[in-house]
């Protein structure tokens, strides 16, 4: 094998974003094999993926490539496989930006018999341990601030995070088409500055159309995502 002149006599560095990714990569799968999931692999082209108003996907001939591998999953949770996880290739059309590509990785997880708590908890143990078997400081470092899960976690729901960083009614900005601006430019640029991640929890309905209402208070939804320095990393929800 020939070495391309560039890079004749350099030393390969060890701690490249490619082995960091690697390592996180190799952490998710232990992590949920331990616990018991089983890693499935679902086709990547499909006749059609789930209507999604602000995802668009990429055709290909008369079928589509997966936004994600939701359908097919849920398929295989209806047969009887209870736990199972998935790290694939999606593809959104139009998705082009500084956090976002049209081709991406994902990492999908279900299990039944749960709500949107233990997935909550399933989130907090993974990022821990991900972040015990990654060998760089960097794995959980966004903006230059060292964010630790060893740490308690911040908690807000829509309502409260709403009330201080905006100081509107999550639901008023629903109705005044205001909720993902003010999301973004207000409550996201707040969240960078904890050391800590971050739940986003209890949606209003109008935003969670496949999550369990709230037993007491129905205008909302059990629903949560979560943010590492103020990147969303994940979104999860209980069955209606």
């Amino acid at each position: 094998m020939n070495t391309p002149p560039a890079l004749r006599g350099k030393p390969l560095l060890q701690t490249t974003a490619l082995h960091r990714r690697a390592q996180v990569l190799q952490a998710i799968r232990i992590f949920f094999s331990e616990r018991g999931f089983l890693e499935v692999e679902t086709p990547f082209r499909i006749p059609a993926n789930a209507p999604e108003e602000y995802i668009d996907p990429i055709p290909t001939l008369s079928w589509q490539l997966q936004t994600s591998p939701e359908i097919c999953m849920k398929r295989l949770l209806s047969r009887g496989y209870d736990k199972i996880f998935q790290i694939c290739r999606c593809w959104r059309s139009d998705e082009r930006g500084s956090r976002h590509l049209s081709e991406f990785t994902m990492l999908e997880w279900y299990r039944s018999d749960a709500d949107y708590h233990d997935l909550m908890q399933d989130c907090r143990g993974l990022l821990q341990y991900v972040a015990d078997s990654c060998t760089s400081d960097s794995c959980f470092t966004q903006n230059g601030l060292k964010i630790d899960p060893h740490q308690s976690w911040q908690h807000f729901s829509v309502q409260e995070a709403f009330l201080q960083f905006t100081k509107t009614e999550a639901l008023d900005s629903v109705k005044n088409g205001l909720f993902d601006e003010l999301l973004t430019a207000e409550i996201e640029p707040a969240f960078e500055k904890f050391k800590v991640p971050v739940i986003l929890q209890d949606y209003p309905a109008q935003l969670a159309a496949l999550a369990r209402l709230k037993s007491d208070t129905p205008d909302y939804a059990e629903r949560f995502e979560l943010y590492v320095g103020g990147l969303e990393l994940a979104n999860g929800f209980s069955e209606s």
